[in-house]
């Protein structure tokens, strides 16, 4: 997959579109249907929460979206490219190098430091080391935990863990972030700070953020909502005062 395969600059800034795009799982007892028939757009630089009950659909939403799983029915494009049509290499570089995660828990190895965290991902992308150090020396910076850069992540709080999953998503420095729950294992304080940690990062990165979220606080700081139920995709009204402003 090359680099220009993957710009969305003839989609008039649409970054994602879905297309008559289901997901239904089939058991020994039934067949349940997670998502059915959506068509929706995700712009470039748009700040996106996915909220709704558990169960809904989000997370299967954002697999849908990384190609980390695949739909019953209908298409994802990223750009002008069908990510259903994405070959098995493809699909492990569009997710390295263009999709950052973070989940709600951090997955970090827990017996590399910080630091090493956030290398790693980009020594399998094939930067060289010393170039991969200094990015994540930055990152670590960014998220303010420069002086924990060789403690052990096993080490680390719940907050400084997620904050260095987010500088491990930024690493091979992604053009879109996905988030599933990213504050849903922290107490409402330090959840604050992340929530203000993924505001600032979204806009300085010039990212397009996808979020699956239950935090009513981290649905409002988004340009969007979009609510998943029943199987649907709705639109919810924002206020101009609470968007995230570019």
């Amino acid at each position: 997959m090359t680099e220009s395969a993957l710009q969305p600059a003839d989609t008039d800034g649409v970054l994602f579109k879905a297309e008559r795009l289901s997901k239904s799982f089939t058991s020994v007892a039934e067949t349940v249907t997670v998502l059915d028939n959506l068509d929706f757009e995700i712009r470039q630089g748009e700040f996106v929460a996915l909220v709704g009950d558990s169960g809904a659909g989000k997370t299967t939403l954002l697999y849908l979206l990384a190609a980390l799983d695949t739909p019953s029915a209908g298409e994802v494009y990223f750009g002008l490219r069908r990510v259903g049509g994405f070959s098995a290499s493809e699909s492990a570089d569009y997710r390295s190098r263009q999709l950052g995660f973070v989940w709600q828990m951090h997955y970090l190895l827990p017996e590399f430091t910080a630091i090493e965290n956030i290398i790693l991902p980009q020594l399998i992308a094939g930067r060289d080391f010393a170039a991969a150090r200094g990015r994540a020396q930055d990152l670590l910076e960014e998220v303010g935990l420069s002086r924990a850069a060789e403690r052990r992540a096993g080490e680390l709080s719940g907050g400084e863990q997620q904050r260095v999953a987010l500088a491990r998503a930024l690493a091979n420095r992604p053009s879109v972030l996905l988030a599933d729950e990213p504050t849903g294992s922290l107490d409402h304080q330090t959840a604050m700070r992340v929530i203000e940690l993924l505001e600032r990062l979204h806009r300085n990165h010039g990212l397009t953020s996808v979020l699956a979220t239950h935090n009513l606080e981290l649905a409002g700081r988004a340009n969007r909502i979009l609510r998943l139920g029943a199987g649907r995709l709705t639109e919810e009204a924002k206020t101009a005062s609470a968007e995230i402003r570019g």
